[in-house]
């Protein structure tokens, strides 16, 4: 793994049994419960008052434009917190692909959804989180942001025990929890998992607890089927070393696997769906959960291939088939559980910790040398 620095990647440790906070009880001689204020901010005056500023990563325009730039720290309104983030996630599919890539600027709000840090303000409304808290938040790469705490997931108060680095995987790994919880897998199936991307290896791992009899896991990168072998995959097939259709008919005895999942996605995903529909036996299941897209100006490129003769009593499903919404809190809550307990290792998914004012860089390296790199954490607390 590559490290830039060194840390402590757990923060602090406050209780999550906090009771509900009013902004304005907080502030007692320029201190917040202990914490400071706005001492931390770099302020400057602007128009008569003190401004306080703050980093954050923007997508400007122009392909792979993508730059840290100074704004105001955002103020909370009543029903949000305003966290300190401690550790960000780059996921490259969604980050890259739908963003990155862009020629046109990218609202910058979404530019990032899985932060980890410490709840520094909270509004009157605000109620279950108290500053101090350690939280995991779906929000942007940058220095503090705000977010609603309402529903109690987009702001999600964390367990002692589980770090900030672990924290930012939940998304993507109560994503995977509920995905699997959607595949139809009986116990005993062969299950197959095309990609070993953040996305398929977490699935890889949350599928586990549908007891099938095999996990099969399906890659193209060295890197990539290492770290699937390390976080418990039954077979890892390198398609650079071996024909991936025939490899799963020789471990299934000819029949194919119960259910295949693919988890690739983009323009490759596209000959992966194409070898899914070969590699899934009769009466089994295609489980799409990548998103696809189109190449360049190419008409018709991010079209799948479905062959009708090969798929007749097969059957394909789409994302959170059968869920009224994506992962629920249950999902999250287990999830965590499954961290915790050993069930989903998060460590050998980190490839790379870099600080903060690299996260331009680490953007670059993930699109330009992807068999390089997988998990890319943020630190901002150097």
């Amino acid at each position: 793994m590559y490290s830039y620095g060194t840390g402590d990647p757990n923060g602090l440790n406050i209780p999550s049994t906090l009771g509900s906070v009013n902004r304005r009880e907080l502030v007692d001689g320029g201190t917040m419960r202990g914490f400071p204020a706005r001492a931390e901010f770099r302020e400057q005056e602007s128009g008569g008052q003190i401004v306080a500023k703050m980093q954050r990563l923007e997508k400007l325009d122009g392909f792979g434009n993508v730059q840290m730039v100074e704004v105001d720290v955002p103020t909370p309104e009543p029903d949000e917190v305003l966290v300190k983030v401690k550790r960000s996630l780059i996921s490259r599919g969604s980050e890259l692909f739908a963003r990155y890539v862009k020629e046109e600027a990218v609202p910058a709000r979404i530019m990032g959804y899985s932060d980890a840090g410490e709840v520094v303000e909270a509004g009157g409304s605000v109620e279950g989180i108290a500053v101090g808290q350690r939280a995991k938040v779906s929000a942007p790469h940058a220095q503090y942001v705000t977010k609603a705490a309402t529903d109690g997931m987009t702001v999600y108060p964390l367990p002692d025990g589980l770090s900030y680095d672990a924290a930012t995987f939940l998304p993507l790994a109560s994503g995977g929890v509920a995905w699997s919880r959607a595949t139809p897998i009986a116990p005993g199936d062969t299950v197959v998992v095309l990609g070993q991307g953040l996305v398929g290896n977490l699935y890889a791992q949350a599928v586990k607890d549908r007891q099938p009899g095999k996990v099969i896991v399906v890659d193209a990168t060295e890197l990539r089927c290492r770290i699937a072998r390390e976080c418990g995959a039954d077979e890892v097939i390198d398609v650079t070393e071996t024909d991936s259709v025939e490899a799963i008919k020789d471990l299934t005895g000819g029949r194919g696997a119960d259910v295949v999942v693919e988890c690739v996605g983009g323009t490759a995903g596209i000959k992966s769906f194409e070898q899914a529909q070969r590699m899934v036996k009769s009466d089994g299941t295609i489980h799409l959960i990548a998103k696809y897209q189109a190449g360049d100006g190419v008409p018709g490129s991010g079209l799948l291939p479905l062959d009708s003769g090969i798929m007749q009593r097969k059957q394909i499903i789409f994302g959170y088939w059968k869920s009224p919404r994506g992962a629920t809190l249950q999902d999250v809550d287990d999830t965590v559980e499954m961290m915790m307990d050993g069930r989903m290792r998060i460590d050998p998914l980190i490839t790379h910790r870099m600080p903060w004012q690299q996260t331009p860089e680490a953007y670059h390296m993930l699109y330009k040398e992807p068999a390089t790199a997988l998990g890319v954490i943020m630190e901002w607390d150097r």
